[in-house]
């Protein structure tokens, strides 16, 4: 008597994603097995605990065989080792360069160093994320930094490119590229309000208005480095505030222009003055490293907490800071108006993002 027997043999490589984020977490395999258990995978699956720590193992080496390659993406898309469908790649991909909110905020305008990973462990018990999760996010910033940071073209593309990350994640490590490069101060008390998501924000706005190459996109990290004759430039905003006449006529048409319109119109009345000396005082002083650095804590001192303690709405930020902004345009004496747009569009933007009312 003879029996049929239909065998299908494979070669795909099996990614179980539950254990992908318990190894990308940095949990060792006893953990994982243990986390496992927990979720009531044995019971679901009718496995015993002897199958369940073979197959956590099993993903665990396949995981560290593919991590070589996940240090340049493109490598794993041309690689005939693993059989791993298109889509399936691009989730590996994507969640291994994937990074915690509180870990990017410990670390945001940090130096990518040996220095600053040195304090890995302090950040790990300050988070609680695991050091080794700690270790593999600062190690994809500084990897990604070190490709993209002399590249010609746009630096977003640039990632994507070599990193085949998607759109929004490209975004953010451009942010985190650009903070690096230019080491802005976010670890300040007074700035631990904001989120990654406000840097970011105000990064992608520098990108595009402050560097480089928002003037010329054919020069070496054009999207890394601020445009250093712009901020020389910056210091000719200043007449707006020394010149006594130019002041009076500024605040004269924007209290012109918002009578009425302003639910705290008499507290700007009253605080115009100090509140354009800031705006353009920082502007001014942009040609120092120290004062980029100490941009951020720089507007929300000499803005957001002004503004802040004397309740202004967000409505109301928003319609001042239009109003200023336009404003200048009617100044016959000042001179420099494609200037000041280039620099309050971008600081416009900042400002609101980083105004939580």
């Amino acid at each position: 008597m003879t029996s049929e027997l239909d065998i299908f043999v494979g070669n795909t490589t099996l990614i179980d994603e539950d254990v992908y984020r318990l190894w990308l977490d940095g949990y060792s395999v006893s953990d994982a097995v243990a986390l496992r258990v927990r979720s009531g995978i044995l019971e679901q699956t009718g496995a015993t605990a002897a199958v369940l720590q073979s197959d956590t193992m099993d993903h665990y080496r396949t995981f560290h065989m593919l991590e070589r390659l996940l240090h340049a993406p493109p490598k794993l898309l041309h690689q005939l080792i693993f059989q791993i469908p298109p889509s399936r790649q691009a989730l590996l991909i994507e969640r291994y360069y994937a990074f915690d909110e509180a870990f990017v905020r410990e670390v945001l305008g940090k130096k990518l160093s040996k220095g600053t990973k040195k304090d890995l462990d302090d950040i790990s018990t300050k988070t609680g994320i695991t050091l080794k999760s700690c270790r593999r996010q600062f190690d994809n910033f500084k990897r990604v930094f070190k490709v993209v940071e002399e590249m010609r073209g746009s630096l977003v593309d640039n990632i994507q490119q070599h990193f085949l990350l998607s759109d929004r994640l490209a975004r953010d490590y451009a942010a985190i590229v650009f903070f690096a490069n230019n080491r802005f101060e976010t670890g300040k008390k007074k700035l631990q309000y904001l989120s990654f998501g406000d840097f970011a924000f105000c990064a992608e706005l520098m990108i595009q208005n402050w560097t480089l190459g928002a003037v010329d996109s054919q020069v070496d990290d054009m999207d890394v480095d601020l445009d250093k004759e712009f901020l020389q430039d910056l210091k000719e905003l200043k007449v707006l505030v020394a010149d006594k006449d130019l002041l009076d006529l500024h605040k004269s048409l924007v209290c012109t222009a918002l009578r009425g319109k302003l639910g705290v119109f008499s507290e700007m009345e009253a605080n115009f003055k100090n509140l354009s000396r800031g705006l353009v005082n920082v502007a001014a002083k942009l040609t120092h490293n120290k004062d980029v650095r100490d941009l951020f804590v720089d507007l929300v001192e000499k803005f957001v907490e002004p503004c802040r303690s004397d309740h202004w709405p967000l409505n109301d930020v928003r319609l001042f800071l239009n109003q200023y902004s336009a404003s200048v345009h009617s100044l016959d004496g000042f001179r420099h108006p494609t200037l000041w747009d280039r620099y309050m569009g971008t600081l416009r933007g900042c400002l609101l993002r980083l105004y939580h009312d």
